[in-house]
């Protein structure tokens, strides 16, 4: 059999991973692939430690095992894209910055594959690196960069090619995820539970891109340009985070039989494509609500084949990091014919929340006076929004706190009804409304 060579760029937790599956299974990944596939460098500033950790031979990083500078870890870099001794590279730097954005063109540039679990680069700059990879004739891997070990980016790019994707909902964060599902279980606040979710390695000491949903909204731009074949602009993206959920919501989710969950979803009517990342109160019956701690879920619909539903770890070292193997061994395969030709649809418009069709549960905190809910649900009537149900009012001295969970309306009714309220009573509403969607 013939040699495919390996390297790898930056040995953190997930490249320390593929490194050690690397070495592990290296037989049986050979003969999954039908060449020899050889783990020839690392590029690590830190190898030492690494070696020591995660078992890894030094004589593989190079400088022979001695810490690196930036300078010479960069100069290593140049040497390995330069080489015609290297076929294929990981990229597990991470990161979106032109640094990295340069690197990973001139990888491609120089006719060698490339894998990649970098969903923030492939998110804001994933044109251009598509681009880059089929002007080269050179393969595209990047499995890992949407729900780790989930197979969700091969499931579009050849299991559902012979359908029309219809609509992608899921959990795509397990940070947020967990922090949700321990406020739930345990009746912690969101501190609490983000402190434990640090605690237990799920959140990094600095979690905003988990909290505040832009790890997830990532994730959602490369799913919808793969279904879809949409570029959405990160900055046009609706994105929520989890940063305001309290006990109160919990509460009033409960009582109508939902759970609350960071919900990504996209979906596409005629020629328009609505995509948000928010948070959703999810119906108990609907599967999503029942997936709790670190773990990720991805719900496909499709015209023909219909509902599809793929569950499991969307983080950790080894669960992403046997999908940057599954990419090594496919493009080891079949390349160069395994180069990713993506879909660019100029004909599909994205929509924004306010003309988006959904139930949703509104959180009025009023004035505690004699009539209110009458006057709040009557507003929300004159603009032809059915109210399904109307919850219990929680009063605290002078204040009083109620949902109402309305029928499928558009968000901007909802904002009307709201602008109607202050209309009338200007100092009734005591907060801005809480809304947030409701998924059945």
């Amino acid at each position: 059999m013939k040699d495919f060579n390996i390297a790898i760029l930056g040995c953190g937790t997930v490249g320390s991973g593929v490194a050690k599956i690397l070495l592990d299974i290296n037989d049986d990944i050979s003969k999954k692939s039908g060449v020899n596939i050889n783990l020839k460098k690392i590029v690590e500033l830190n190898p030492q430690e690494v070696s020591k950790e995660k078992n890894i031979p030094l004589n593989l990083f190079c400088g022979n095992g001695k810490q690196l500078t930036k300078e010479e870890a960069n100069n290593y870099i140049n040497e390995i894209i330069q080489s015609d001794d290297i076929d294929l590279v990981v990229e597990t730097i991470g990161g979106s910055s032109q640094y990295i954005l340069d690197i990973v063109k001139k990888i491609l540039q120089s006719k060698k594959h490339l894998v990649t679990a970098n969903k923030a680069l492939l998110a804001l700059q994933g044109k251009d690196i598509y681009n880059t990879a089929i002007e080269n004739n050179a393969s595209l891997g990047f499995e890992a960069a949407v729900c780790g070990a989930i197979p969700i980016i091969k499931s579009i790019k050849e299991s559902f090619t012979g359908d029309e994707i219809l609509s992608i909902s899921g959990i795509l964060n397990g940070t947020s995820n967990y922090i949700l599902s321990k406020m739930t279980e345990e009746n912690l606040n969101f501190n609490e539970a983000l402190k434990l979710a640090q605690d237990k390695g799920f959140a990094e000491s600095d979690p905003t891109l988990d909290i505040n949903g832009g790890d997830a909204g990532h994730k959602l731009i490369i799913l919808i340009k793969l279904a879809f074949g949409l570029d959405v602009k990160y900055e046009n993206l609706n994105i929520e985070g989890i940063e305001s959920i309290n006990k109160l919501d919990l509460d009033f989710a409960n009582e109508i039989d939902c759970n609350i969950k960071l919900i990504c979803h996209t979906e596409k009517r005629n020629n328009d494509i609505f995509a948000s990342v928010r948070p959703m109160l999810v119906k108990r019956d609907n599967f999503l609500s029942q997936i709790n701690g670190a773990t990720n879920a991805v719900q496909v619909i499709n015209k023909y084949s219909g509902k599809h539903i793929l569950i499991g770890k969307g983080a950790g070292s080894l669960e992403t990091a046997s999908s940057i193997v599954a990419d090594i061994v496919y493009i080891s395969r079949y390349s160069p014919r395994s180069f990713f030709n993506y879909v660019d649809n100029k004909n599909f418009n994205l929509i924004g929340a306010e003309s988006y069709l959904s139930p949703y549960n509104i959180i009025f905190e009023t004035e505690d006076i004699p009539g209110i809910t009458g006057l709040i649900t009557t507003a929300i009537g004159n603009q032809k929004i059915n109210i399904d149900t109307v919850g219990h009012n929680k009063h605290d001295k002078s204040k009083a706190v109620f949902s109402i969970a309305t029928m499928a309306c558009m968000l901007n009714q909802i904002h009307k009804a709201i602008q109607e309220i202050k209309t009338r009573g200007p100092k009734i509403l005591l907060k801005e409304p809480k809304i947030m969607p409701i998924l059945y």
